[in-house]
């Protein structure tokens, strides 16, 4: 098949290799303009740019698909279908009406649950036990349209949203490879979205990644690992900010913020219930580090306290 892919980051990078490996011929790459990133804020492509330029394939980068200029490319692709896969642009009517087969959407939650921009994270900040791979026809609205496949996973324990990120890209990778030819076959006609169980996802501040020590234990260590790698939680003490890497539930009480002990295995927070041990930290400016090492460079004893954001 002729297939336009449309995708920016490593999830949809994924995508675009099961694509190619498949056989299909892809005429045109649709993905973000360049980005400053880093410490230098130096322009940077996205994932899907490089897997592109290195397989020499067609690039498109409009900041915008609503002028009939920016959506040329597309018509001369001749594309059977459009795969689109974390793009980050919303595509007018008139984009989707381009390609033979229409557009179909790589979207990594169980559809109706999680539509929207943040599905991976929004999952474990829920303490969602299973999310999943939905490939669906793409419609105007916001991850509205009919479900062609949909797959479930199990949200590991100590899963973070970055190692959930990629065994959902491997999953959305083999099931797109799984709905094109049957696509093209007349065999995916689509299920109609229910009404029920519809939740949104939207896109993570990073204000939301403070730690509130008055929360319970339970949702602290889903916002650190829903929030790792981006954009980090964190908490205070003395006026420093701390990254808080990775944590792990343990029994203790006391005060919300208290440091309950300190030591090679981790610093004990008291939480509003129970505590949480915190053993991979940094600070402003430093590495990350394991518990043990960071209280070489940033010493805490029991007693003192970690801001909660009322203070």
């Amino acid at each position: 098949m002729r297939v336009v892919f449309a995708g920016t980051p490593e999830f949809a990078a994924t995508a675009l290799q099961a694509v190619l490996a498949a056989g299909h011929d892809v005429p045109l790459v649709l993905t973000q303009p360049d980005r400053p990133a880093g410490r230098g804020m130096a322009m940077q492509a996205s994932a899907v740019k490089q897997l592109a330029l290195k397989q020499g394939l067609p690039l498109h980068q409009p900041s915008s698909l609503k002028s009939g200029e920016s959506r040329q490319p597309i018509l001369d692709a001749r594309a059977d279908v459009m795969v689109v896969a974390a793009y980050g642009l919303i595509l007018p009517q008139a984009a989707l009406d381009i390609p033979r087969l229409g557009c179909v959407n790589i979207h990594a939650s169980l559809l109706p649950r999680w539509r929207g921009a943040a599905p991976i994270q929004r999952a474990i900040l829920a303490g969602d036990s299973e999310t999943g791979v939905t490939i669906m026809r793409m419609e105007a609205g916001l991850d509205t349209g009919p479900m062609l496949l949909r797959e479930s996973l199990a949200i590991a324990e100590g899963d973070t949203a970055a190692t959930l990120h990629d065994k959902l890209a491997e999953l959305g990778a083999r099931l797109i490879v799984e709905a094109l030819p049957r696509l093209e076959r007349g065999e995916l006609a689509g299920e109609i979205q229910p009404s029920d169980g519809v939740s949104y996802a939207p896109k993570l501040e990073k204000a939301e990644a403070a730690l509130d020590w008055r929360r319970p234990a339970v949702e602290l260590d889903r916002a650190v690992r829903a929030f790792n790698p981006f954009p980090g939680a964190f908490g205070q003490i003395d006026g420093q900010v701390i990254k808080v890497w990775r944590a792990e539930r343990v029994s203790g009480q006391g005060v919300p913020g208290i440091v309950l002990a300190a030591g090679t295995d981790g610093i004990v927070v008291a939480c509003g219930e129970g505590a949480l041990c915190l053993t991979e930290l940094q600070k402003s400016g430093g590495k990350r580090l394991a518990a043990a090492d960071f209280l070489h460079g940033f010493p805490l004893k029991p007693g003192q306290r970690l801001a909660v954001p009322a203070d």
